[in-house]
């Protein structure tokens, strides 16, 4: 006679092994792919996060100020974005890229993102928007 156990009983038997790293993959490689709509939502909660990013020394977040020159969104949901900084000497160099990417992962939600921080062409002020220069009392 078969012994019967209660549903909500944990089993005994050990789970398969499973390779370091495969799950994450495999889970990747089986992920549906977005539709032009789900692009295009993604790349509207990435310039949500963005918009919560800003430079240290300007009260202006970084989408509005001009710092970021392209935002790639893909199917897979991995995000590029190419952004600069207002100067080489920028004290928020060091951060600021981790920040977006961070922001890109835990706010939109991407499954890859790559930040490149690029200098061509250099930023200046005719980067902003109407809004940043409006708050900066540049008009």
């Amino acid at each position: 006679m078969e012994e019967l156990k209660p549903a909500n009983m944990p089993s005994t038997e050990a789970p398969a092994p499973v390779e370091p790293g495969a799950q994450g993959s495999e889970a990747m490689e089986n992920a549906p792919l977005l539709d032009a709509a789900g692009v295009a939502a993604l790349r509207e909660k990435v310039i949500e996060a963005l918009k919560t990013c800003f430079d240290p020394e300007i009260p202006v977040n970084i989408y509005e100020l001009g710092l970021i020159y392209d935002i790639q969104v893909e199917p897979t949901a991995a995000v590029t974005v190419k952004m600069t900084l207002t100067t080489p000497a920028c004290p928020a160099a060091r951060t600021l890229p981790g920040e977006v990417e961070d922001k890109m992962y835990l706010m939109a939600k991407a499954k890859d993102v790559k930040v490149e921080v690029v200098w061509d062409p250099p930023w200046d002020t005719s980067k902003m928007s109407e809004a940043a220069k409006l708050q900066l009392g540049m008009m």
